[in-house]
This record gives structure tokens, C-alpha cells and sequence, in this order.
């Protein structure tokens, strides 16, 4: 049975019980994507025509923008308004280059499928994230209608991107595949062309080189014309196939981790990394196989009879104890909170500096929240199961 029959199998019959937070199956991250959709047309068309105006003008101008090279520079293009924001320039390794006629110096990176083609432009790796950007074109679609999503803490940072639904699995060095989770966070360039980055987070540390096998099969985009629809995920969506191997270095400058091993209750605060664009805080708490019950064998069942045990226990997965991370920088900043799973919780650091970083974990997502909403000195902090004081050395 294939790792895609075992989630698809998931998804039917079980997704109810399990949270999706806990389960890494494919999922289009909808939250993040449609946050214009959520305060309404008028608004989004405003502070999208805002961030057209910021962008320049070759946003709407196919032809003054055919002039300027985009692939091989692509962060340059998107590093300011993307989630992961910062400055890229000597830390990336650039896969593609781009001419002033539009003729590219390889096609090793370039795959082509329904009418759709896809170029890896520029890599970064920290050990922990591989950062990639890419250059989609579609001849017979119209980008421009392809709504931005806050990248920003809040709306009054008017900080927007334009975002891509990728679907399918990667790898690294003959890993075993793992879902794509995130989308493209980048900039529509024209009618038929859109430029983004993707961020991929490594299941362990790597280091020196390797090779990210990245196999997408399907790729989307949303249309502000249909804000007013119950559902508009990915309402512009194509199944293919667009397999790439890239190559990427892993570059360590400005990488620091620090070893905390502190444990309170049943949260372990293992150790906390600080790199160019990420703040990575990994924690250890109890986890124990999902029971496989009677009723849950029946519904796994019922989807595929041949179904053994074994399949059914590596579908379940494992259950964690609840696990809430937020982080401040010394200046009470709130570092952007992006993903958060067993073991890792992912922020942004986008260009705040870090000195000193004060970490709070909880094991009740209300108190998050609040934490959130008043900051640094929220009276929840009293209820932090770990709160640290860690220097940035």
C-alpha cells in the first residue's frame, strides 16, 4: 500500500478524530492563505493596490518586466514581503540564471507539465530549512487576480504577499517522502508568470551538501473574484507532474544554537536555534502509540479490507501532550509564529534582531492566545509551564 493510499485512507475515515496538527498529511494551509478573504473584497483590494504601488511599476507591464532578468534573483524580487523575509544575497546559491532576452544558462532545473512550468531559481539551506525559490509560468492563466495574504504580525504592518498552493512529497539524500505543507509566499510579475519562495523544514539537522528531490504533483492558486464563495482554496488547481532534484549547500554563517535541557511537568525545553531568517525552539514531550480500537479498525476497514495492523498503526500515528510556543526578542518584539509541531516550533525573525530571546511554553492554547493578543507582559505568563530568559551568544 502507498504512503498516499495510507493518508488518503486517513483523511476519509479518521481525520475527525485526529488533529490535524498532530498528523502530517497533505493539506493546503487555508489559515494562512486566505486571510483576505476573511476582512472582505474591499479591503484586500486596497491594501493589495498598496503593495502594487510598493512593488513597482512592472507589475501589470508584461513587457517592461520581460526586460528585467527575474530568475536568479528571485529573492531580491520577494525577500521584503515574504513570511521568511530578510536579505539573501550572499546566502544563497543560485540554480538558475536568467538573461536579458529571457534565455536561462541550464534547464537542469526547469520541468514543464499541463501547461504549466516550473523553474528552481535560487537555494538557501541553514542546516535546519531549505528556503527555495521558484519561477511558475502558465500561458493561459491570469495571475493577476491571485489575492496577497498578511505576512506580518498584523495588518498595520502592511507587509503582503501573493500566494501558490504546491501539492506533493520531498525528500532529501533517499529520506522517506514527506508531505509539502507549506505554499509559495511571492509576488504575481505578470498575467502569466508568478515568483515565490517555499520554505521545506528538514526532519533533522543536516549538514554539508545534499540533494532535495522534490516531486510535486499538483499546483493552485486562489481568485479575489470568488471572495464571496464558501470555499475558495485553490479554486484554480492542476494535477501533473513537476519533479525536480536540486542540489543545495548548507550554509552555517550566523547559525547559533543554544543548549537550554531545562524540564518543568511533562515539557522538556531542549535547545533553541537562531538563524538568519528562523528561530527554531525544539521541546520534547510525552507521546504514546494511538490505541487502535474496534471502531476505528472497522472504519479503516471499510475503506480497504486488505488492511493490516501494521498499516493501520503507522496511520494512527503517535498522540503528543499539548505543547505552545511564543517567543519575544529583548525589545518585547513578538516574533512571527508560523508552524508549530511535536518537537519543533517555527518563527520568523524578519529582520528583528536578536539578542536575547524569552521563550514561553504552555500546555493550555488559551493562554497562548492571550499571550499573543497582549504580549510580552500578559498576566498569562504567570501560567507559562516554561518561560526562559535566553542569550543570543
Amino acid at each position: 500500500m502507498t504512503d498516499e493510499r495510507l493518508d488518503q485512507i486517513l483523511k476519509q475515515a479518521l481525520a475527525p478524530e485526529i488533529s490535524g496538527r498532530e498528523i502530517r498529511i497533505h493539506r493546503r494551509r487555508k489559515d494562512k492563505m486566505n486571510k483576505f478573504g476573511k476582512i472582505g473584497k474591499g479591503a484586500a483590494a486596497a491594501a493589495a493596490a498598496a503593495v502594487i504601488g510598493i512593488l513597482g511599476l512592472g507589475y501589470f507591464n508584461p513587457v517592461l518586466a520581460a526586460k528585467i532578468p527575474l530568475i536568479g534573483k528571485i529573492f531580491e524580487r520577494v525577500e521584503d514581503n515574504a513570511t521568511y523575509s530578510g536579505d539573501y544575497t550572499d546566502k544563497k546559491t543560485v540554480l538558475t540564471n536568467e538573461d536579458h532576452e529571457g534565455n536561462l544558462d541550464t534547464s537542469d532545473y526547469t520541468i514543464a507539465d499541463k501547461g504549466i512550468t516550473l523553474t528552481a531559481s535560487e537555494a538557501y539551506c541553514d542546516g535546519y530549512s531549505i528556503f527555495l525559490t521558484v519561477n511558475i509560468e502558465k500561458e493561459d492563466a491570469d495571475f493577476t487576480h491571485i489575492p496577497e495574504h498578511y505576512t506580518g504580525m498584523n495588518a498595520a504592518d502592511n507587509r503582503t504577499a501573493a500566494g501558490f498552493y504546491i501539492g506533493g512529497t520531498w525528500s532529501v539524500d533517499g529520506s522517506s517522502p514527506e508531505w509539502i505543507e507549506n505554499t509559495f509566499d511571492g509576488e504575481v510579475i505578470d498575467s502569466h508568470t508568478f515568483a515565490g519562495m517555499l520554505k521545506i523544514d528538514l526532519a533533522e539537522k543536516h549538514t554539508g551538501s545534499g540533494e532535495l528531490n522534490l516531486n510535486v504533483s499538483g499546483l493552485g492558486y486562489d481568485d479575489d473574484r470568488m471572495l464571496d464563495g464558501e470555499e475558495i482554496s485553490a479554486s484554480h488547481w492542476t494535477d501533473g507532474s513537476w519533479n525536480i532534484v536540486i542540489p543545495f549547500e548548507v550554509n552555517a554563517a550566523d547559525v547559533k544554537t543554544m543548549e537550554v535541557g531545562e524540564k518543568k511537568g511533562n515539557i522538556t525545553l531542549e535547545d533553541v536555534v537562531v538563524s538568519p531568517y528562523q528561530v527554531i525552539v525544539h521541546t520534547a514531550t510525552p507521546g504514546e502509540q494511538r490505541e487502535l480500537t474496534d471502531d476505528r479498525r472497522e472504519k479503516l476497514l471499510s475503506k480497504d479490507p486488505d488492511m493490516t495492523d501494521a498499516e493501520m498503526f503507522e496511520l494512527l500515528g503517535w498522540s503528543y501532550e499539548p505543547c505552545y510556543t511564543i517567543c519575544f526578542n529583548q525589545d518585547e518584539g513578538l516574533l512571527y509564529p508560523d508552524t508549530e509541531m511535536p518537537g519543533r516550533a517555527g518563527f520568523a525573525v524578519q529582520g528583528k534582531e536578536i539578542e536575547t530571546l524569552y521563550v514561553f511554553i504552555f500546555d493550555n492554547f488559551d493562554d497562548w492566545i492571550q499571550m499573543n493578543q497582549e504580549g510580552m507582559n500578559s498576566s498569562a505568563a504567570d501560567r507559562a509551564v516554561i518561560s526562559k530568559e535566553i542569550h543570543v551568544e
